[in-house]
């Protein structure tokens, strides 16, 4: 039973992998084919990074990202306070339902939706151009909303109700024991949902298609306008370096977790 279980694990890793490993190894291919492997270059990276469309749209990714994340983050926070504090319990079920939907239906569902409550909007304020970084904006931070309170609800229920009522009795009004007391307990899952919001942010691709226009593209945007023809190999360079920047912030960050956790078993 062990050979077989490593054997299966072993044919996972083959098949999650073995993509990876050629994408990288061809974007070094000299020929510029996938037919064969003629020798190593670095040409493709050079051209990646003389693409200035290449860096605008990381540059439109990263400020997308960071700005949808970080509205969802507190609009989700407060929105998982007041359904942690919400006594009906019916009601309380209700909207939790509802704030998962989003999270539930398809990315297609739910561009195709925004999409067509935006060109409603452009007919009602008669504007011509009304897609761009606004309508993206709106749509990555309703997306990104369910991920943040899936994070920030469970904090609230580990929370020990008597810290806050006892700092209310020493004279503090309820939104001072929140930022004082709540606030810096909750803080993880907060980051949790920060962070998990802008991978969301970052990836995705299906709803920016539905809301985006020619003036703001995102990096998913760019790299699929440049495969619906011919794939040029520095887009081989560019997933490349995407998947070797993860690599290293996985890398990083098991390394600081394991080093934190020697540090408490040593203390």
């Amino acid at each position: 039973m062990k050979i077989l279980s490593k054997c299966y694990i072993g044919i996972i890793f083959f098949l999650l992998y073995i993509p990876i490993a050629v994408l990288i190894l061809f974007s070094f291919n000299e020929a510029g084919s996938l037919a064969e492997f003629t020798g190593f270059t670095t040409a493709w990276y050079e051209e990646l990074f003389l693409d200035e469309e290449a860096f605008s749209s990381l540059m439109n990714s990263l400020i997308l990202a960071i700005s949808s994340s970080l509205i969802a983050t507190v609009i989700g926070t407060f929105g998982a306070l007041g359904l942690h504090r919400m006594r009906n319990r019916y009601i309380k079920g209700a909207v939790n339902s509802m704030t998962n939907v989003p999270m539930m239906n398809p990315d297609i569902v739910t561009g195709v939706s925004m999409m067509l409550l935006f060109v409603t909007l452009a007919g009602i304020l008669h504007a011509k151009s009304f897609f761009g970084f606004g309508t993206m904006l709106v749509a990555h931070v309703t997306f990104n909303l369910p991920y943040v309170l899936l994070s920030v609800m469970p904090r609230f229920k580990q929370l020990d109700k008597s810290l806050s009522e006892a700092a209310q009795d020493l004279g503090c009004t309820p939104a001072r024991a929140f930022f004082s007391v709540e606030l810096p307990q909750i803080i993880p899952g907060i980051i949790s949902g920060l962070m998990l919001g802008f991978t969301m942010s970052l990836d995705d691709f299906v709803i920016s298609h539905f809301v985006s226009s020619p003036d703001f593209q995102t990096l998913p945007l760019y790299v699929y306008n440049q495969t619906s023809h011919n794939v040029k190999f520095s887009m081989y360079a560019l997933c490349s370096i995407i998947v070797l920047t993860i690599l290293l912030i996985l890398i990083a960050v098991n390394f600081a977790g394991g080093k934190k956790k020697g540090k408490g078993g040593t203390k």
